[in-house]
């Protein structure tokens, strides 16, 4: 798949495409329904599929320190993307200067001149150019003019998550929020995942015989809600069954917010400096404050077993 920074990075000679523009955080399953038909409809008439996206997230531009919470950063989104069929990605960096185009003039700059979009596949609620004013009646309206189809695929997928409330970005965040991670996977497809580099932390976890990876997570990660989680971590291309602690280490009154993860049954792991994977799959329990050492060691020593227990059953019925 071909990654583009910025409609400078197009080839010259690029053709025709079928195009699909969103921010698409989290690759959930209502885009994998957008992007899959794009990559179906591409195939069909033998043109690439190109999928547009923006960085940062246009809220941040239009009204700073609104940026919503991250379900995947761009190169996660990226391999997501790649992963259904798509033949590009264009990030187009979202600048004050983007934001003020016309709906007509960003039709024009991206989809006609540079993309040469041929069909372009959008959901129901799609919204572009200043002030959000075009939709998708206006973007159908304009191929007419530069000859381009629009087709609007019903996204209202809903399963149990969110009480039958249709997939969305926004539900995903709130259920990640909530720490209700079997809720985000149904919506995901998959897991929900949170990204970093391993810190040194306060090396309490090792001096109490369960060494945690604490892992300094990318700016604006959808982080879930303090609690303990069953989960893998993933470093250098291994992925390990975890048990997963997020909080503010109220046993030993910490402030700031950490994801840590002990990689059960792994010894002498030394993961400092490298870029890690946690993948949420269960909450397991609340944050507890315990009378005693005693106490704490074996709550720990419950939540590897429970841990233990969900991660080989997802696996097995997964096929892992």
């Amino acid at each position: 798949m071909q990654r583009w920074r910025g409609l400078e990075d197009i080839p010259q000679d690029w053709g025709r495409s079928v195009v699909t523009i969103g921010s698409y955080d989290g690759v959930h399953r209502g885009h994998q329904l957008i992007i899959g038909r794009a990559v179906e409809r591409a195939r069909a008439l033998g043109i690439p599929s190109v999928v547009v996206t923006f960085d940062p997230h246009p809220s941040e531009v239009v009204r700073p320190g609104s940026h919503p919470p991250l379900l995947a950063p761009h190169h996660r989104r990226a391999e997501l993307i790649a992963e259904l069929g798509v033949d590009a990605v264009l990030v187009l960096p979202f600048t004050a200067e983007f934001s003020q185009l016309s709906p007509a003039d960003f039709v024009v700059k991206v989809l006609v001149d540079k993309l040469h979009a041929r069909a372009v596949i959008e959901g129901p609620n799609f919204r572009f150019g200043h002030r959000a004013a075009g939709n998708v009646d206006l973007l159908a309206e304009l191929g007419t003019t530069y000859d381009y189809e629009v087709e609007v695929i019903d996204l209202f997928v809903c399963g149990e998550a969110g009480d039958g409330e249709p997939f969305s970005s926004t539900l995903t965040r709130r259920l990640v929020a909530e720490g209700d991670m079997a809720g985000a996977a149904e919506v995901l497809g998959r897991p929900h995942r949170v990204e970093g580099v391993v810190v040194r932390g306060a090396q309490r976890g090792r001096e109490l015989g369960f060494p945690t990876a604490n892992v300094d997570t990318l700016p604006h990660t959808a982080i879930p809600a303090d609690g303990v989680y069953a989960g893998w971590l993933t470093a250098a291309g291994e992925r390990m069954p975890a048990a997963i602690s997020v909080g503010t280490n109220p046993q030993f009154d910490g402030k700031e917010r950490t994801v840590e993860a002990y990689a059960i049954d792994r010894e002498g792991l030394d993961l400092y400096g490298l870029h890690v994977a946690v993948d949420f799959l269960a909450y397991v329990r609340g944050m507890l404050r315990f009378d005693t050492l005693d106490d704490l060691l074996r709550a720990m020593a419950a939540d590897v077993e429970t841990c233990r227990a969900l991660t080989e059953t997802y696996d097995r019925e997964h096929g892992h």
